[in-house]
């Protein structure tokens, strides 16, 4: 499906492709783990401000954008034991550089992925990734970039932003960058397109500087929307994290760099 497709005709066969190809792909285990992020999770890994992720969907490995610089995004993966020359694709965000910085380092390593960004990015951002040989794919509308993992396509009317909606055993796995958008609307796509239970939500929410109001009504849309799970990290804030905590107890995970979560049939 082509990223320019208007958002209305879409939906309607993304809802068929999940009903057709579930059965193969939902019982494969989604694996993810978080490269960069401003949180430690593991000793010995290096934080910076910003996000990316690496999602395994069975053999099939996505990063879900790449930090603000290379040199960390590339020092931490060494230290997890994440081979660049094993991505595929690449997701990024929204074009801000603590989302994109790494990339053109990734692809001095690796210039055989397919990157999908929306397509508001600038056009010398996009021509850039081209000179390095890899393939560029502008999203508009709701996206399949592999089976059983989507985008929702580009989202808001200031900075336009994607998030990354992967199909897994135990139901969705919603992965935001900062949601800029809002991450109630985000996850409400999510659920639109691919037409199953939130298991979980990752990434940054956006939420730093909100009241207590604010991120208490952010809970309860969440709970309203049936969200099991939540990890969020980067641009979500203390007051937010421990709202979320209080609200979820054991079904909050305390993410950072060198979390990680697996979900499978069993898990």
């Amino acid at each position: 499906m082509q990223g320019g497709t208007r958002r209305g005709s879409l939906i309607p066969n993304f809802l068929l492709l999940v009903a057709l190809c579930g059965a193969v792909f939902a019982t494969e285990t989604v694996h993810l783990t978080v490269l960069y992020d401003n949180y430690l999770y593991n000793d010995g890994l290096h934080t910076a401000w910003g996000f990316s992720c690496l999602v395994e969907v069975g053999e099939r490995t996505i990063l879900f954008d790449i930090g603000g610089d290379a040199e960390t995004l590339l020092s931490n993966m060494a230290s997890l034991k994440v081979n660049p020359q094993q991505i595929e694709i690449v997701v990024l965000s929204h074009i801000h550089g603590d989302h994109t910085g790494g990339l053109f380092g990734l692809l001095e390593l690796n210039n055989s992925v397919t990157v999908y960004l929306p397509a508001s990015f600038p056009k010398d951002f996009k021509e850039r990734g081209k000179t390095y040989g890899a393939s560029v794919v502008e999203v508009q509308g709701p996206t399949e970039t592999t089976p059983s993992v989507w985008s929702t396509g580009e989202m808001g009317t200031g900075i336009k932003e994607q998030a990354l909606v992967v199909q897994s055993p135990k139901g969705l796995l919603v992965v935001t960058g900062c949601a800029h958008p809002g991450v109630i609307n985000m996850v409400k796509r999510a659920k639109e397109i691919a037409g199953d239970k939130i298991h979980l939500v990752v990434g940054g929410f956006h939420m730093a500087g909100m009241s207590q109001k604010q991120i208490q009504e952010v809970i309860k849309s969440f709970q309203e929307l049936g969200v099991e799970e939540v990890a969020p990290c980067h641009c979500f804030g203390d007051l937010t994290r421990q709202l979320f905590r209080e609200a979820y107890g054991d079904s909050f995970h305390l993410a950072g760099v060198g979390w990680s979560i697996e979900l499978g049939p069993s898990t």
